[in-house]
């Protein structure tokens, strides 16, 4: 069978994958603290039949070799980590992060989830959580009565209640951080969870130690560029017709010599 077909069909394949990975980013354009994904790709194994350097003579060696490569293939989905734009909310408990960190939730298992998504609500206990319910850590509980909460760019959080000349200290928000971003794994609900790959959890207070601040009545938007992810959509579709031309053109080719042959 001519080795074309098979070279192209790891083609169609990786196109293939990189067009999922461009809609899954097209489809997040709107989901606050979402990072856009892109493809890696990576050449697979070649055939050596002429070494590059190999002796022709005993005086002479290949100045280059005879390699056919065997296709290509998605070894990877590498988040970027790019800040999305700030949009004004004036939601009291939408805080955005100016820089790098991650705010903490805790899972129903009882392991920590890492997320830029800053939508936080008070359940029927007033503790603070994200949409799914899950707690934000460390814990800010929002006692009865409170009409307005104010949150630092230190992450400090402090609710003022009617009457009260100074206001109650609820707690701090704190932020964490990893050494290698990408090394986060996705689990979806717009939250990480670390891994090997991304190191341990840095803790600290907003604002130090090269985190970012924290900014009340903001939330970060997706950082995925449209204009950007429909020129990939458009380069992604020619490479796969290109590569479609090549299954054809074999074929004919195939069709040639048992034809006439």
């Amino acid at each position: 069978m001519h080795a074309a077909l098979y070279v192209s069909k790891t083609g169609l394949s990786a196109q293939d994958r990189q067009l999922t990975t461009i809609s899954n980013n097209l489809a997040n354009t709107s989901t606050i603290g979402f990072k856009r994904d892109r493809a890696v790709f990576e050449d697979l194994l070649y055939q050596n039949q002429r070494q590059p350097g190999a002796q022709q003579t005993q005086e002479t060696q290949l100045p280059s070799g005879l390699q056919l490569g065997a296709g290509v293939r998605v070894v990877a989905t590498q988040k970027e980590f790019t800040q999305g734009t700030l949009q004004v909310t004036e939601q009291s408990l939408d805080v955005a992060i100016d820089g790098h960190g991650f705010l903490q939730v805790l899972q129903p298992d009882g392991t920590i989830a890492y997320t830029r998504n800053g939508q936080l609500q008070i359940n029927g206990e007033g503790q603070v959580v994200n949409a799914d319910g899950y707690l934000l850590e460390p814990a800010i509980i929002v006692p009865e009565g409170v009409n307005k909460i104010t949150i630092g760019t230190d992450g400090n959080v402090n609710a003022f209640a009617p009457g009260d000349a100074q206001p109650q200290q609820l707690g701090n928000i704190t932020l964490v951080d990893f050494v290698n971003h990408s090394g986060l794994q996705a689990i979806g609900g717009n939250l990480f969870v670390e891994t090997v790959a991304s190191g341990n959890p840095v803790e600290g207070t907003p604002g130090e130690n090269g985190l970012g601040t924290i900014k009340q009545y903001m939330l970060e938007n997706s950082n995925v560029d449209i204009v950007e992810e429909m020129v990939n959509m458009i380069t992604t579709q020619r490479a796969y017709e290109m590569n479609s031309k090549v299954v054809s053109t074999a074929d004919q080719m195939l069709q040639y010599i048992t034809q006439n042959l």
